[in-house]
C-alpha cells in the first residue's frame, strides 16, 4: 500500500509505502502526485519505508511508466527507511539514480523532508 504524504513543502512529493504494493498504489495515488510536480518542472520526492511485502509485477511496471519519461528530471529523492537490505541497494545502486539520493532512518524523517525541499 502506498499512501500520500500532507504537510509537506510545496515543491516537495512524498509517500508512505507499507505492505505489499499493487499496481493501483501507483496508478491512484502515486500517478496524481507526480502529475502535480511534472506541472511544477522539479521533482523532489520523500519516500518512507516503514515495512515492505514486496510489489506485484504490475506495480513495477506502473513504476517504470510513470519514471522513465522523466528519468532526468528529479532533482533530490529522501529514502526514509530502516529495512537493511534497502539500505544497502541504496548504497549500491543509488548512483544510477538520477539526481541526489540520501537514505535516512525512520527516525528522522523530519530532516528528510528538510534535506529534500533545500538547495
Amino acid at each position: 500500500m502506498i499512501e500520500e504524504l500532507n504537510d509537506l513543502p510545496p515543491s516537495v512529493i512524498g509517500f508512505e509505502v507499507t505492505g505489499k504494493v499493487q499496481a493501483e498504489d501507483f496508478r491512484d495515488v502515486v500517478l496524481p502526485a507526480f502529475e502535480r510536480a511534472v506541472k511544477a518542472g522539479e521533482f523532489r520526492a520523500v519516500v518512507a519505508i516503514p515495512e515492505f511485502d514486496g510489489m506485484s509485477g504490475g506495480a513495477l511496471w506502473e513504476d517504470l511508466k510513470i519514471g522513465i519519461p522523466h528519468l532526468r528530471d528529479w532533482k533530490r529523492i529522501a529514502l526514509v527507511t530502516d529495512i537493511d537490505w534497502i539500505t544497502h541497494l541504496t548504497q549500491m545502486f543509488g548512483w544510477m539514480t538520477p539526481g541526489d539520493v540520501k537514505r535516512f532512518p525512520l527516525s528522522k524523517r523530519s530532516e528528510a523532508i528538510e534535506w529534500v525541499a533545500g538547495d
